[in-house]
């Protein structure tokens, strides 16, 4: 699945899920922009990473829960590569507390980082892809997403992810005549250690039927391929990268 000539913006790029996404994408051949909000030494080891893999790269500084800086980083990304064609919003604070317990600012502060930095920064980014007839927004959801799933104490955090996957459908049906594309890849937990693949294969978890947990990777593979030409057909959908967990 070639990306070769396409320039890609992965959000949360820093660390974790982001960064594996970004060194798939690197290695399909895109030149690939990460923001991060203020870990600068994970960033540059994720620019490290995508330079080995012989990726052109660039990290931005900022916090697209902010329109203003949101747009900023779009601009920065299109003047640096002259387009702009993908755009991975990988962006999501999570938090535990029942309702009861959740302040105000807590729910604003994940609306902000799971739905709105969403929103800023695939309207910043949708002129461009207009201009080319081609684009393909991914954004990052939560296992279950798609039928509004409940969990108690993470109320503010399934509300956001739900209405994740309702924008990302309106925009699909929106964008469609622009030649854009706009799916959701739901991962379920990643494990901080941030297994290879190889040794996932070695660990046997009962939480998943497919008998292991989740890499980096897997979650990596299925945005590639929604950012890839082959998914030219496919818009409004969502993938599940849960090893069959909560079917």
């Amino acid at each position: 699945m070639s990306l070769r000539n396409r320039v890609a913006l992965v959000t949360g790029g820093s660390r974790g899920i982001g960064r594996g996404i970004a060194v798939r994408l690197g290695k399909d051949g895109a030149r690939i922009a990460i923001a991060y909000r203020s870990n600068k030494a994970a960033a540059q080891q994720s620019l490290r990473l995508l330079q080995a893999g012989g990726a052109e790269c660039v990290a931005v500084e900022t916090d697209i829960s902010d329109a203003a800086r949101a747009e900023q980083l779009i601009k920065t990304v299109v003047e640096r590569f002259g387009r702009l064609d993908i755009v991975v919003n990988n962006v999501g604070d999570f938090r535990w507390g029942t309702l009861a317990e959740s302040s105000l600012e807590d729910w604003q502060s994940i609306f902000s980082s799971n739905l709105l930095s969403v929103l800023f920064v695939s309207r910043a980014a949708l002129p461009h892809m207009r201009r080319g007839r081609w684009g393909r927004i991914i954004n990052l959801g939560a296992v279950g997403a798609e039928r509004a799933f409940g969990q108690a104490k993470i109320s503010a955090y399934a509300a956001a992810k739900a209405a994740v996957v309702a924008l990302s459908r309106s925009l699909a049906l929106e964008e469609a005549k622009n030649g854009i594309t706009v799916n959701v890849v739901n991962p379920s937990s990643i494990d901080e250690k941030e297994l290879s693949l190889e040794e996932a294969r070695r660990m046997r978890d009962a939480r998943f039927p497919i008998g292991r947990p989740p890499t980096v990777e897997d979650v990596a593979a299925s945005v590639a391929f929604f950012a890839s030409e082959e998914a030219e057909y496919v818009t409004g959908q969502v993938v599940n990268v849960s090893g069959g967990w909560m079917l």
